[in-house]
């Protein structure tokens, strides 16, 4: 993978990626790792990750209020996502513009996703550039692909920089893919 970051940012959490200087997004952080937030100035962290999954904390909300950082869940289910929980995603961002956010699930799948619509949607940002920094981590196929609005991609599997393609973050926005030898059979199902 090929991720951006700055200096201090705790690349230690899982698929940890800057966006920009007041958005980031990672996989979930552990409770030890929410404590890295503070330093950054992060206000806000958005979990689109269902409470039930094995990697979820406890409770991230009470963990986060006691750093003072407010929190939402909005728990995406990974087989299927529905277009309300974008539209309530979209809604919570607005509510948070201008603070400095951090957005997460397990493994950043969910977020890229996400965060590619929104980014064209909602910033502005140019449909290949707000793709390459999704295909960074992953291209979705299935019902992800139609969630991005990629229907030609949806009777593909989950294809995975690293394993499946190699990003190559020098090139071009619409050129930063090579591909790989082989697909791999990685299950997705909670990601």
């Amino acid at each position: 993978m090929s991720l951006r970051h700055s200096p201090g940012d705790p690349t230690h959490i899982t698929a940890w990626h800057r966006l920009d200087d007041r958005l980031t997004s990672s996989g979930q952080p552990s409770e030890e790792q929410l404590a890295s937030f503070v330093p950054l100035g992060i206000t806000h962290v958005v979990n689109l990750a269902l409470p039930s999954h094995e990697k979820s904390l406890p409770d991230e909300a009470a963990s986060l209020a006691a750093l003072n950082i407010r929190y939402s869940n909005i728990p995406v289910d990974f087989a299927d996502p529905p277009e309300a929980d974008y539209l309530r995603f979209c809604e919570v961002m607005h509510g948070l513009a201008g603070q400095t956010v951090h957005v997460h699930c397990i493994l950043n799948l969910r977020v890229s996703a996400f965060l590619y619509r929104w980014r064209q949607d909602r910033q502005g940002i140019a449909e290949a550039a707000a793709r390459a920094e999704m295909e960074r981590l992953w291209k979705p196929g299935g019902a992800w692909a139609r969630f991005i609005g990629a229907s030609a991609e949806q009777d593909l599997p989950h294809r995975y920089a690293g394993q499946d393609y190699v990003f190559d973050a020098a090139a071009p926005a619409d050129t930063g893919l090579t591909a790989a030898p082989r697909l791999s059979g990685a299950q997705t199902d909670s990601r």
